[in-house]
């Protein structure tokens, strides 16, 4: 099982852009530090707004772009950091992954050239009390699916979901 740590800056970016898009979907890529065994803290999020209620457009150029700054600000260092998937909100549903999510992300870890041994799909939500609620779920080239836990806050003020 891997676990996807969000540092408290980038839920609060995720919170005000959840806010901001309303009922409409929203998303963008992880880019992340492998930080442990099975362990990975989100350095970086790319924020696509061009999103209806039940769907996001991901900007394919501009994830391009946001990925290679991150590459040359961390020296290339592809072990330690990497892009490590994609998010999205689900604001008008439970936050579990639909047969287009699984498709999408299934197809990213399956392309060669993208050479990705996997990939982790994290969907957010905003919960009745305006906090912060999600899934995140790892996909692996051979088709299979793994629901991965979220680790919420740093290292002093942290709580997980599963």
């Amino acid at each position: 099982m891997l676990n996807l740590v969000l540092p408290p800056d980038l839920i609060q970016v995720i919170l005000a852009s959840l806010r901001e898009a309303g009922q409409r979907e929203i998303g963008g890529i992880l880019m992340a530090e492998h930080v442990g065994q099975n362990e990975f803290k989100v350095c970086e999020i790319t924020v696509h707004r061009r999103g209806a209620i039940a769907s996001f457009v991901r900007l394919i150029e501009d994830a391009v772009g946001k990925l290679r700054q991150f590459f040359q600000r961390t020296d290339h260092d592809y072990k330690r950091f990497n892009y490590l998937g994609e998010w999205h909100s689900h604001p008008l549903f439970e936050p579990m992954p639909s047969n287009t999510d699984d498709i999408s992300m299934l197809e990213i870890v399956q392309d060669k050239s993208v050479g990705a041994n996997f990939a982790v799909l994290l969907i957010v939500k905003l919960d009745t009390n305006g906090q912060l609620a999600g899934t995140a779920h790892t996909y692996l080239p051979d088709g299979g699916r793994v629901r991965s836990t979220i680790i919420f806050g740093d290292q002093g003020n942290q709580f997980r979901l599963q």
